[in-house]
C-alpha cells in the first residue's frame, strides 16, 4: 500500500513539475501585521492586545510534561453577566481561543506569531518555584519535644 502511494504521488510530482514533502514550509520574511490583513481577520480585531505566558502546572499533577510550553491569551474587554442565568457572556470572539488553541513551544515563537499578526503582546515571565531537596524519611525525625500552647 505504500509503495502505491508513493508511485501515485511521484507521478503527481512529475506532472506538476516539482516534488512534495511535507516539512517544506516555507517562513518568508513578512512585516509586522500581514499575516492578519490577508488571513480574513476583521478590521477591528487586528490591533488586539495579547498576553503571553508560560502557564505554571497544576497543584494535582507534578509531572513536568507541559513544563516549557508558552500560550497566548487575548485580553478581552466585551464581557457583561447574563441577567436571566447570571452567566458571564461575551461579544469578543476570540475570548476562548488562547486556553485551547495558541500553544507554542518557545517564548520566540509565540512572539513572532504574535508580531507577525500585528498583535501588540506583553510576555509575562514565568515564574519557577524553589524547590529544595527532601526525603521521604524528614517526615518522621525526632523534631524536639512538642511545644506546650498557652
Amino acid at each position: 500500500m505504500a509503495l502505491r502511494a508513493t508511485q501515485s504521488t511521484a507521478r503527481i510530482a512529475a506532472r506538476v513539475g516539482r516534488t512534495f514533502s511535507t516539512d517544506a514550509v516555507v517562513e518568508s520574511d513578512c512585516k509586522r501585521g500581514e499575516i492578519g490583513k490577508v488571513s480574513g481577520i476583521p478590521e477591528e480585531h487586528l490591533a488586539r492586545k495579547v498576553i503571553i505566558y508560560s502557564p505554571a502546572r497544576t497543584a494535582t499533577q507534578q509531572g513536568s510534561g507541559k513544563l516549557g510550553k508558552w500560550k497566548i491569551n487575548f485580553v478581552s474587554t466585551l464581557k457583561w453577566e447574563n441577567p436571566l442565568m447570571g452567566w458571564t457572556s461575551t461579544g469578543d470572539p476570540y475570548a476562548n481561543v488562547g486556553d485551547s488553541a495558541l500553544g507554542f513551544d518557545s517564548e520566540l515563537a509565540a512572539k513572532s506569531f504574535a508580531d507577525r499578526h500585528g498583535w501588540d503582546f506583553v510576555v509575562k515571565a514565568p515564574k519557577t518555584p524553589l524547590l529544595k531537596a527532601k526525603s521521604y524519611s524528614d517526615n518522621f525525625k525526632w523534631k524536639g519535644k512538642p511545644q506546650l500552647e498557652n
